[in-house]
């Protein structure tokens, strides 16, 4: 009697641990898929960043729900940062940046919920750094970077990149937050780790976050025209001038605050006269570039003052 009970309840019970073990297998699966090395264009390679704008979202939370099934899967943790850090700056932030003054209002909550955004993509690829480097998270925040950078290594860069750019781009969607302006620095230090590993990294994505924070802060927070004109002509250099973003990171940063509008005018012509094509795996965030420049060129007299961008 004991073992015709026992028999149904071991079959049952290996059945449920087949079917756990497949379903957990195919989550895997299809996160390493979306995690995958980035190499799709798929996105990045598009020309209509209205699509692109409107099919993100449902992939983002289709990330948070594998990663729900997986939370211990770093590159699908990574891969979530990721995608939330750049639909909050390409379709949020450098939008409400294009709104007219009467709409400040609805320019304000665009820009907290691009900070809102990329606060919590920072908060995945950190998930992502700690399953990897258990104690960096503790690290950072109880010893600073330093002592959190000692337990990573080379092969994190793409973690570092993300978790500094989210926290950066928190920063600038919100640069009156001064609990993100106490804690700046620790990203600041993680993206000139990403540097020192990798120069080249992204063909210069470090070098254009730089030229905009130097560019744009101030001197006790490590603001530098020299800098940022370093970074530039290094970002130009390895991006072989098929980026925008250099150009309007100079142009809003440096020549805004030099009131050089001559210099301004000029990065942003060379900007519009980039062949958005010529580089595929940029194509989107070229053209979403280039519209900005168009558009700051359009409404100069926003950045200069009376009289200096006529």
């Amino acid at each position: 009697m004991f073992r015709r009970f026992l028999l149904p309840v071991i079959l049952t019970a290996a059945a449920l641990l087949c079917s756990c073990s497949i379903n957990q297998l195919a989550v895997r699966a299809v996160a390493g898929f979306l995690s995958g090395s980035g190499e799709s264009t798929t996105f990045s390679g598009d020309d209509d960043p209205e699509l692109v704008r409107d099919a993100l979202p449902f992939a983002m939370k289709t990330y948070e729900a594998l990663l729900e099934a997986d939370p211990k899967n770093a590159p699908l943790a990574l891969a979530t940062g990721r995608a939330f850090v750049s639909y909050a700056y390409a379709f949020i932030q450098a939008p409400s940046d294009q709104m007219p003054v009467e709409k400040v209002d609805q320019q304000k909550a665009m820009r907290l919920r691009a900070k809102k955004l990329d606060l919590r993509a920072r908060e995945y690829v950190l998930r992502g750094l700690e399953l990897r480097r258990p104690g960096f998270r503790a690290a950072l925040e109880n010893s600073g970077p330093a002592a959190a950078l000692r337990l990573a290594r080379r092969e994190d860069v793409d973690y570092l990149y993300w978790v500094s750019a989210a926290w950066m781009a928190a920063f600038s969607a919100d640069p009156f937050d001064f609990a993100q302006i106490v804690t700046l620095p620790r990203a600041v230090a993680l993206l000139q780790q990403v540097e020192d590993w990798d120069d080249a990294y992204e063909a210069g994505a470090v070098h254009e976050i730089f030229i905009s924070y130097y560019g744009s802060a101030p001197a006790d927070l490590g603001g530098s025209e020299q800098k940022a004109r370093e970074h530039f002509a290094r970002a130009l250099a390895l991006s072989r001038g098929l980026r925008i973003g250099p150009y309007i990171a100079l142009a809003s940063s440096v020549c805004v605050k030099n009131q050089n509008v001559d210099e301004y005018r000029d990065l942003l012509g060379k900007a519009l006269a980039v062949d958005v094509n010529a580089d595929p795996p940029d194509r989107l965030v070229n053209i979403i570039n280039q519209r900005k420049a168009r558009w700051m060129l359009d409404h100069i007299d926003d950045y200069f003052i009376e009289g200096a961008g006529t």
